[in-house]
């Protein structure tokens, strides 16, 4: 080899390896959803694999399938010190994918968790803005649901012990929700606490928000709750923009979306199963926000 081939021969070794450099990817904690557990997520996890190899993935196994109904705080506080220590071993940040209920325990941990180092945070079709309409997990509960007439259950001390309770919000009942909301209201702000400020303080850490949802969803309803819209008290729809703890800012919405950092993907003819598993809206909503 003569001695003006060599720097050749170095820069190619580099180039060669310059791909493992970059293509260093952020650690992803998934949470299932309601009756939901590690399965749930097992194909999301797939395509993360195959379209970022050597990306540490880590599908939470904890309140799997009947344990998820139990109180909200309890599994915050659960999922908070199991997803902790792979945060702490990241120290370029973690990326959160949260399914279903997953999202409003999410919402929970980013709250709680002061010095967070979440990246992106990624809804996949979750009840965010609570929920008000009929469904297959709210009929495990209560099999002869009625959902004019659910509050009588849900917004008693006794019934926010059950999760979906604890998200369940009629709009015809706000008064009784802001009475006994003992999750959702005190994380939206609707109802301050000595937690409100810090709460927000820590919910603002988080870069990128994705919102995933879509009018097929068939379980969230509305399903403009996905993006954090809701009825009023006529049962019309109204948007993010226009609810009053977005525009109180009171857990940080305003703000977030102020610094573009909410992206709204809503895909039509997708069920509520197929948000975690369907190959498209990973490639289209989730993979471009997972470097």
């Amino acid at each position: 080899m003569t001695d003006s081939s060599r720097p050749c021969v170095f820069i190619w070794a580099v180039l060669l390896l310059l791909p493992t450099v970059i293509m260093a990817y952020r650690p992803v904690i998934l949470v299932h959803g309601l009756f939901g557990g590690p399965e749930q997520m097992e194909m999301l996890k797939k395509y993360i694999k195959r379209s970022h190899p050597g990306t540490s993935v880590t599908a939470i196994s904890l309140y799997d399938d009947n344990a998820s109904s139990k109180p909200m705080w309890e599994q915050v506080d659960g999922f908070r010190e199991a997803i902790r220590p792979i945060m702490d071993r990241a120290k370029d940040g973690v990326h959160l994918i949260c399914y279903s209920q997953g999202g409003l325990i999410c919402r929970g941990v980013l709250a709680t968790l002061p010095h967070h180092n979440v990246h992106s945070v990624i809804f996949l079709s979750s009840p965010l803005a609570g929920q008000y309409g009929d469904s297959n997990y709210i009929s495990k509960f209560f099999p002869s649901f009625v959902k004019s007439t659910l509050y009588n259950a849900c917004y008693t001390t006794r019934g926010q012990q059950i999760s979906s309770c604890s998200y369940w919000k009629d709009p015809h009942q706000i008064e009784k929700y802001l009475k006994y909301s003992v999750f959702l209201a005190p994380l939206n702000g609707e109802v301050e606490t000595v937690h409100t400020q810090a709460w927000r303080k820590n919910f603002l850490r988080i870069k990128t928000m994705v919102l995933l949802g879509g009018p097929d969803d068939g379980t969230i309803k509305p399903w403009q709750s996905s993006m954090f819209g809701f009825y009023n008290r006529n049962e019309k729809v109204i948007d993010m923009e226009h609810q009053d703890y977005y525009i109180s800012d009171s857990f940080g919405l305003k703000t977030l979306n102020r610094r573009k950092a909410i992206v709204k993907c809503i895909i039509p003819d997708v069920h509520h199963d197929a948000w975690p598993t369907d190959y498209k809206i990973y490639k289209k909503c989730i993979e471009k926000w997972l470097t």
